[in-house]
């Protein structure tokens, strides 16, 4: 049975207390879109999300109670290939013996996955619970069987349907870990994973991980192209519901609503987090010694704002944390992308990594006025997932009422209408021992561009916030033979020491034919 995470990318992130506490000491150290129902409806009379919410709303008026000590302490122990050679049996697999476009195969507990989750099934006559057995796993090589308890219970699930071939399915989702959950869709690798909930990422107190503690697991009908979860989330702040819809396919689709209740006020919330991996790539200026030209599961950030304008910032891997923010007032749309599909770019047989998804974040309704938080932490290894992107809302209900959201994740390898214009493929740079500052050039492609004669005058507006900071200088815009794209190149040389914040997009004739390019520079 194929295993649905390489060594890197199970030991990346989900060790959640490790993670936390790595990230404070970080802290510390610096203070085609495809056609379905929005929200499939269920069957009168079943299971629902005002199920999973009353048990929210009771759970949250109760103390919290953290089940970390019900995994015998030699599971957690286990080196990364012991538990790895833990595998699910695929025959046991659930609903495999009722001929439906789905299944659910489970993840034994130990190494990073600590927490027991509950499991149970929902179908026309009722819920009912999913029972854990030692009989449902192979252990391999190891010698454990005999001592894992009957009633042990299981860390998360993983639902199978067939995407790129009738006869067998494929791995789409996985719920693993804390509220981590990965969707992929045709021809894509695991990379980037989705999370329920982000409570104080980068707050200098430290960051507080919600989990998934019980899920219901809604029995498709023969035929169906789509599956219902739902899932009840608790940690010290809050408790909450939440309903997956998930549809499966070239572009596997991820409908999510949710309703909080929290037991206190929460400092900074993000909603729709992503998290992911940016260790080097064309942009970097910090050294590896590595086989590799590139290393990253997520190579940008997308941002589709209320007024229109598409924005793309490339991720990097500094050298001391980094929190920036994009203010708008209910955003269209924002994402963690990898835009870099070519093998050459990474040369790594292994993880594959041009062929990791992307994820787009779709608000439903009106967000309000609020900021994308942008969270890049160093590191020196690519086990690490250093990248973190979430919505922080200005204003939320008071809490003595629930807090509601929904919003669609898209999971893509790439899509051409997003943004529909030009878009920037790669950004270099170079410092200036100088004064400083940077060069930088970066390549536009598209297919207006590549249409747009290399005679023609094209103009790049480049601002800087602050221009009393620093300035712009050898400015020029050339058509690119090698990519039939634009390349702009100019430097910044910087007055002071201020953060600056750079901006650029190609214009012709007054009319914008690019996404805004946006960059922060650190003199």
């Amino acid at each position: 049975m194929q295993q649905s995470m390489s060594r890197r990318g199970s030991e990346r992130s989900r060790n959640t207390a490790a993670y936390a506490a790595r990230f404070r000491s970080a802290a510390l150290a610096v203070l085609p879109v495809l056609l379905c129902p929005l929200l499939a409806a269920s069957p009168a009379g079943a299971f629902s999300l005002d199920d999973v919410a009353r048990k929210a709303s009771s759970l949250a008026s109760q103390p919290f109670q953290d089940p970390v000590a019900t995994v015998p302490s030699w599971l957690e122990e286990l080196s990364y290939d012991q538990w790895r050679d833990i595998r699910f049996r695929p025959e046991r697999a659930l609903w495999r013996d009722k001929d439906l476009p789905f299944e659910v195969q489970f993840f034994h507990p130990g190494l990073y996955y600590n927490r027991i989750v509950t499991l149970n099934e929902v179908d026309s006559t009722g819920v009912h619970p999913v029972t854990f057995s030692p009989g449902l796993f192979d252990y391999g090589r190891n010698d454990i069987g005999s001592r894992v308890p009957q009633d042990l219970g299981f860390a998360g699930f993983r639902l199978h349907y067939p995407i790129k071939a009738p006869a067998y399915k494929d791995e789409v989702i996985v719920f693993l870990g804390a509220t981590y959950f990965r969707a992929i869709g045709k021809d894509q690798g695991f990379g980037l994973s989705s999370r329920g909930l982000a409570i104080d990422t980068a707050a200098p107190s430290g960051e507080e991980f919600p989990w998934f503690k019980e899920f219901w697991l809604v029995r498709p009908a023969k035929g169906a192209t789509e599956v219902e979860v739902f899932a009840l989330l608790d940690s010290p702040s809050v408790a909450g519901a939440y309903r997956f819809v998930i549809y499966p396919g070239t572009q596997t689709i991820v409908d999510v609503e949710a309703r909080l209740y929290r037991r206190k006020e929460i400092a900074k919330l993000g909603i729709a987090p992503m998290t992911s991996m940016f260790l080097f790539g064309e942009n970097s200026t910090r050294c590896f010694d590595n086989y590799r030209p590139e290393v990253h599961d997520s190579d940008g950030i997308l941002l589709y704002s209320d007024t229109g304008e598409w924005l793309w910032r490339p991720l990097d891997n500094p050298e001391t944390l980094q929190v920036h923010s994009y203010e708008m007032t209910n955003p269209r749309g924002f994402g963690l992308l990898q835009r870099d599909r070519d093998f050459h770019n990474y040369q790594d047989l292994e993880t594959m990594q041009e062929k990791r998804p992307s994820d787009w974040i779709t608000p439903k309704g009106q967000w309000g006025p609020g900021r994308v938080e942008i969270v890049e932490i160093p590191t020196d290894k690519d086990i690490h997932d250093n990248i973190n992107v979430y919505w922080v809302p200005d204003h939320v209900p008071p809490i003595s009422e629930p807090f509601t959201f929904a919003y669609r994740i898209n999971a893509f390898g790439d899509d051409p209408l997003r943004p529909p214009a030009g878009r920037v493929t790669a950004t270099r740079r170079e410092r200036d021992p100088r004064n400083g500052g940077q060069r930088f050039v970066v390549d536009f492609q598209g297919k207006q561009l590549e249409k747009i004669p290399a005679d023609d005058v094209l103009r790049a507006v480049v601002s800087i916030s602050g221009d009393d900071n620093a300035k712009v200088a050898s400015q020029y815009v050339i058509k690119n033979p090698a990519t039939g794209g634009w390349r702009l190149g100019f430097e910044v040389a910087p007055v002071g020491r201020a953060p600056i914040e750079v901006r650029a997009y190609l214009d012709k004739a007054g009319s914008a034919l690019t996404e805004t390019w946006s960059y922060s520079m650190i003199p």
